[in-house]
């Protein structure tokens, strides 16, 4: 058996009000909508999101359970204040983390996230995968 990709699945209290956190707060691409059923969220670089309602057994907003990550493309100071004017709630400092700066922020159903800036230092340090020691 194969494994191929994957896809993180975000479950949701309102389907409309995620969507529009995600593509006009977060400037992430719709890639499909199935009504309030299902989204399925670009954030680049390979990774896609899914939008799911929730439910008793999948409640929206638990705290704990899974995180997902986002790089900044630029300084991490300018990505988060042009995310806190289109109303992204943010939960704390931007923090540093010895290789990366990064802060949290959440979602309108409290789905936790992070933000991070990998420092260059040690991008600069990172190995290839296929050079890199197990």
């Amino acid at each position: 058996m194969t494994i191929s990709g994957g896809m993180p699945t975000i479950f949701v209290s309102d389907m409309d009000t995620a969507v529009r956190f995600y593509i006009e707060a977060l400037g992430l691409k719709l890639v499909e909508r199935h009504g309030d059923h299902w989204a399925s969220i670009d954030c680049g670089h390979g990774l896609t999101i899914g939008l799911h309602p929730a439910s008793a057994q999948n409640p929206a907003g638990r705290v704990g359970s899974i995180t997902i990550g986002f790089r900044s493309s630029e300084p991490i100071r300018e990505t988060v204040a042009k995310l806190k004017a289109r109303g992204v709630m943010f939960r704390g400092d931007i923090v540093d983390d010895t290789q990366l700066l990064v802060t949290n922020f959440q979602d309108p159903d409290g789905n936790p996230f992070y933000l991070a800036e990998p420092k260059a230092e040690y991008q600069r340090m990172a190995q290839p995968a296929s050079t890199a020691k197990s």
